[in-house]
């Protein structure tokens, strides 16, 4: 099986909308309002890295990555997610190859940091670890994690763009 990870083109969107949905449907800890997420950052051209993974000409995953503020004002730090990988094909690696080539495409971008809400088990190997002093308000710390490229470690609340609000 081979995996090409690309940019999102703009054709891709109803496909990055399924993908989304499936992979969130049966998950835990969601609202399942991460398709309008990703369409709501795409309408305000607020991606910062949007790619996809395709087997088989086919569209499997997602990756989304957005700009975050942080309360010290410190800059060049973004949110990664949503990623999403349908059902019927994690478990193959393709959720990390959207990973690695979403924080690379972050460094070669000189990019501070990078924040992310989710399990410590698998983002971790990504070298993602809770910061002290960068919190999410509401969200227990082990979950909310950040990975330093370049700087030091950033202080205060992060706040993600708007479009993390949709419900629909």
């Amino acid at each position: 099986m081979s995996i090409v990870i690309r940019p999102e083109q703009a054709f891709d969107a109803p496909a990055i909308e399924h993908v989304t949905i499936e992979a969130f449907r049966n998950a835990p800890h969601t609202d399942h309002a991460e398709q309008f997420i990703v369409r709501a950052l795409r309408q305000a051209d607020a991606l910062t890295v949007s790619l996809v993974a395709e087997t088989d000409e086919q569209l499997v995953g997602h990756v989304a990555v957005s700009p975050v503020r942080i309360g010290d004002g410190t800059d060049r730090w973004f949110g990664l997610g949503p990623i999403s990988v349908l059902p019927a094909h994690q478990g193959r690696g393709i959720g990390t190859r959207l990973m690695e080539a979403a924080l690379q495409q972050l460094r070669s971008a000189s990019a501070n940091g990078c924040v992310v809400l989710g399990d410590p088990a698998y983002y971790g190997r990504f070298g993602f670890s809770p910061l002290t002093g960068l919190v999410l308000p509401g969200v227990p710390a082990a979950y909310f994690q950040a990975i330093v490229f370049d700087g030091g470690v950033p202080q205060g609340e992060v706040t993600y763009h708007p479009a993390f609000e949709m419900k629909r």
